[in-house]
């Protein structure tokens, strides 16, 4: 009995944890997004912010990452969130069965993957609005979403690597 209650305690924990840090990706991301639209509809369009390596303008993405796949076609475009949604839900069973730096990179990629899919649902587009550029050659414009899905899959091929760098090791051995 006293097991039971105590995993079922970490349990809890664990599950008011990762919900904390989904729900505080998703409110920096909205928080990012709804200043961004509001500045940029009361100074009709003009740029939040230019310099010579950043500014923040705001663009409507109707594609994927970084503008990917941008459809004007809307029967495409809910074909497209409709597999996002799939995917979505992939990474919560895969959230499931993880541990670790694993489950916090996943956690990472599903706080902004429901960012971003937020946007496409009530929008039917994704505001995007950070633009490095080195003269004329400009990154893809993205968001604060953007950012932790970059991140989150750079440290799950991170930790990918070095697990299998391990294994490689203990083969050896």
């Amino acid at each position: 009995m006293r097991e039971a209650s105590k995993m079922s305690n970490n349990l809890n924990k664990n599950f008011f944890i990762n919900f904390f840090i989904i729900l505080s990706i998703f409110c920096l991301d909205r928080l990012s997004k709804i200043y961004v639209i509001n500045f940029h509809e009361k100074n009709y369009g003009s740029d939040l912010y230019s310099s010579k390596f950043l500014n923040i303008s705001l663009i409507w993405n109707e594609g994927i990452a970084f503008g990917l796949f941008s459809f004007s076609d809307k029967f495409f475009y809910h074909i497209l969130t409709f597999f996002i949604g799939i995917v979505i839900l992939i990474i919560l069973i895969m959230l499931n069965k993880s541990e670790g730096l694993k489950k916090y990179s996943l956690l990472m990629i599903l706080g902004g993957a429901l960012g971003n899919f937020y946007d496409r649902v009530f929008f039917e587009a994704v505001p995007d609005f950070i633009d490095f550029h080195v003269e004329n050659f400009h990154w893809f414009i993205f968001n604060v979403s953007d950012i932790f899905i970059s991140l989150g899959v750079i440290l799950m091929i991170i930790l990918e690597i070095i697990s299998n760098k391990k294994e490689t090791l203990n083969e050896k051995n």
